[in-house]
């Protein structure tokens, strides 16, 4: 077996164990239930954003010191996190305890950077394509696995959702273990590159730092990747947010605590369904750069009247296909927006400047969730209100690229009236 195989194999298990959380798709109901001391209300204004903010706030720390510290061991960190957090879901039971663990989840989704970027670190480039197609789908079968497990277990009455962690947990362990196996990377794009090094540590890390910036003013400095960077952060934080207040919503929609909660199995479809969206991406001969402004002013349209729909249905099922709905066609939009960055980039500043675009898509969702759900405001939303914001927020996103979209017409038609006049 090639090198550059075995190392992909090497990092495709872990992606699939890490994503191995049943746990997740039934965490409110679990959180909210009689196993913690504490309320529904408490979870969403007192617990789920200290994520937000931890995520944000660790992201840049991850960002920066994934380079420096040479991938792996963010990754064996991200696996720790894992064990962290999903025992302290089983053997904690105070407000506290909860949001300590909210901090752990946080490092353990930054960290998750160092995972995509590993890669490209340890394989040449002639790989790439293959090497990142084996990951995202061990991913992505991983994120099934989960969904179509908790459903199973919670449908036949073989686990409660308290006991889904210990499966979330054995998962952990196993890709915790399984990281060490991973070759450690001797060179690195930024800090530890192949002719620097003879040069001392605080100058490469000087030197590391200053290219980064210059690459990212570098990156910036073309319309067009700030075009399409923009919907990418906007989108990503409009879906961020719709995903981490679905279950609270579903909650409100059922309404009757017996009631069966199809929760896995929604989230089983929606990564069945965007697997295969993203995949369509690439059989399309579209030329984005034509009919991309098109793309995301539909999108974002189509996605915030979804979300109002979905917030204001009495029917659990038309909200569980709201959401795959909403979710399908970001992905599909997503994948579209990122090939259309990356055509603009160099090939080693890939995980910088997306980085860099979840970084600010961290911002926008984490002033989401300080508007909305810390209600600054005092405007005292239900979660149903507060869907109907992240709806119109979508909506805002579509008037805003409408408009920018045909004063690039009327530009564009003007030039071209001009060209002929002379």
């Amino acid at each position: 077996m090639e090198t550059w195989l075995k190392l992909s194999l090497l990092l495709c298990v872990f992606g699939f164990f890490k994503e191995i959380r049943p746990s997740e798709h039934y965490i409110y109901e679990f959180l909210s239930g009689p196993w913690r001391n504490i309320t529904g209300e408490e979870v969403i204004s007192e617990v789920y954003p200290v994520g937000t903010y931890g995520y944000l706030v660790l992201l840049v720390i991850v960002f920066l010191i994934t380079d420096l510290l040479r991938y792996k061991p963010l990754i064996i960190i991200l696996g720790f996190c894992g064990i962290i957090f999903s025992s302290m879901l089983i053997w904690t039971t105070s407000l506290f305890a909860l949001q300590v663990l909210e901090v752990f989840y946080s490092m353990f989704m930054a960290s998750e950077v160092a995972y995509y970027t590993y890669i490209y670190a340890k394989v040449d480039k002639e790989h790439y394509q293959a090497v990142t197609s084996h990951t995202r789908a061990s991913l992505l079968f991983g994120r099934f696995l989960a969904g179509v497990l908790s459903q199973v277990l919670v449908l036949y009455h073989l686990m409660d959702y308290k006991e889904l962690n210990y499966v979330t947990l054995g998962a952990m362990v196993f890709a915790t273990c399984w990281s060490f196996l991973l070759p450690p990377v001797k060179n690195t794009i930024y800090f530890h590159r192949e002719e620097e090094d003879q040069i001392s540590k605080k100058d490469r890390i000087r030197k590391g730092v200053s290219l980064m910036l210059s690459e990212i003013k570098e990156s910036y400095a073309n319309r067009y990747v700030i075009y399409w960077s923009a919907w990418y952060a906007l989108g990503t934080a409009c879906f961020l947010q719709v995903q981490v207040y679905m279950q609270p919503l579903w909650q409100e929609v059922v309404g009757n605590a017996n009631q069966i909660h199809y929760n896995g199995l929604v989230e089983a479809i929606l990564t069945l369904f965007g697997f295969l969206a993203a995949l369509l991406v690439g059989f399309l001969e579209v030329d984005w750069s034509k009919y991309g402004r098109l793309l995301l002013v539909l999108c974002s349209g189509f996605q915030g009247l979804i979300v109002i729909w979905g917030a204001t249905t009495p029917n659990i099922y038309i909200c569980y296909f709201c959401y795959i709905l909403f979710s399908v066609l970001y992905h599909f939009t997503i994948t579209v927006v990122s090939a259309e960055i990356a055509k603009k980039l160099k090939l080693d500043t890939f995980g910088l400047i997306f980085g860099f675009n979840t970084f600010v898509a961290m911002i926008f969702h984490s002033l989401l969730t300080v508007l909305v759900v810390n209600d600054v405001f005092d405007l005292m939303l239900s979660v149903k209100q507060q869907y109907l914001v992240y709806g119109s927020f979508c909506l805002v996103i579509s008037c805003v690229y409408l408009v920018i979209s045909l004063l690039w017409c009327f530009c564009h038609e003007r030039g071209q009236v001009e060209m002929r006049e002379v």
